[in-house]
């Protein structure tokens, strides 16, 4: 009885073998699907933050969110007041003061060319510029490190908004420690926007608040 039992349990034990292999390689090639999407994922991203490109894909994908509209800037309820103590350069080096603008609306963007949100609201503040500019001050301070990356950045989207580098220290009425910070000076000498954070400038709500302000300026 034994004798008999033996080889059936042998014969049986090797037939499913094969089967166990098949079973596996279905498995193996998942796996080895799966390492070589990760290592393709890796790859991208090692040569996007290399490549400093990083920066701008996160920023076209922020750039979807504000083309929403439901970012929107709102105005500062307490305005407090503005100072105009603020030394600037402009891309050619030439020293200004914020002093300059005084009695104008003054749209002021802290930015930098390393920070997604502040790529992504870029093309919305340029439309913002070409719908106002010849009636609002647009104040645009780079805070890189090397001004050249911010002017090489400019050039390169062929944005014409001035640009300007900080020569001094900031007063405490301003506050960028997150980027992009705005501000928005009415013509009396108010802070009546204050924005931490990436928003839509170029809605036609925003644009009739700005020329709001220069004509409030113009009745006085």
């Amino acid at each position: 009885m034994p004798s008999t039992l033996q080889p059936i349990i042998e014969s049986d034990m090797s037939e499913s073998k094969p089967t166990d292999e098949k079973a596996s390689k279905p498995k193996k090639n998942k796996y080895r699907r799966e390492l070589i999407e990760w290592m393709i994922l890796v790859t991208i991203g090692t040569f996007l933050y290399v490549t400093g490109l990083h920066t701008e894909v996160i920023g076209q994908l922020q750039r979807i969110v504000l083309a929403t509209g439901i970012i929107s800037p709102e105005t500062t309820e307490d305005a407090p007041k503005a100072s105009y103590n603020v030394m600037l350069a402009d891309v050619s080096g030439k020293s200004h003061s914020l002093e300059e603008f005084k009695g104008k609306t003054i749209f002021i963007n802290f930015w930098a060319t390393w920070c997604p949100p502040c790529v992504a609201e870029m093309p919305d503040i340029q439309n913002l510029y070409d719908e106002v500019g010849n009636e609002v001050a647009f104040v645009m301070i780079s805070l890189d490190d090397e001004p050249q990356k911010a002017i090489n950045f400019v050039a390169r989207k062929e944005f014409t908004m001035p640009i300007y580098f900080l020569k001094s220290g900031l007063p405490s009425v301003y506050n960028p420690s997150s980027i992009p910070t705005t501000y928005v000076i009415s013509p009396e000498g108010e802070i009546v926007v204050t924005r931490h954070g990436m928003a839509k400038y170029s809605g036609d709500n925003f644009v009739e608040f700005l020329r709001g302000l220069k004509g409030k300026n113009s009745q006085n």
